[in-house]
């Protein structure tokens, strides 16, 4: 089955080879989200928060472009630089799934940029 690419207008230029998301049938496929600006500038440096709310909103960006919402994300793969931050990050995840929960994972390793604290890549299923 092809898949549509999903990349939203006002996003940065990816800093690699890939799409802010794919859509095969009523599948949606986040790739991996940091908090980058323009050019791959970190954002909100030390800010675990901060970090936490900027994916989480191009995500919801990302779903919204390819017709979907927060609510059809199923899962959700979590990378978090630092453990000390999984309550920081758990308070902002909070606020984007108060109703049913998605699945998820979460695990502790470097990021592709040292200053990054948090990312995430998501599934979504359209209904």
């Amino acid at each position: 089955m092809p898949f549509e690419p999903i990349n939203p207008p006002q996003f940065p230029t990816p800093i690699a080879p890939y799409s802010a998301g794919a859509k095969a049938g009523n599948t949606v496929y986040v790739s991996g989200v940091l908090a980058l600006g323009e050019g791959g500038t970190v954002l909100h440096v030390g800010n675990a928060a901060a970090q936490t709310r900027h994916v989480l909103e191009v995500i919801r960006i990302t779903v919204e472009a390819a017709g979907g919402t927060m609510a059809d994300i199923a899962m959700n793969h979590i990378f978090l630089k630092d453990l000390d931050d999984y309550a920081a990050f758990n308070a902002v995840y909070a606020e984007y799934f108060p109703g049913d929960k998605p699945a998820r994972y979460c695990i502790k390793c470097e990021l592709v940029k040292p200053d990054c604290l948090v990312e995430i890549a998501s599934v979504a299923h359209l209904g």
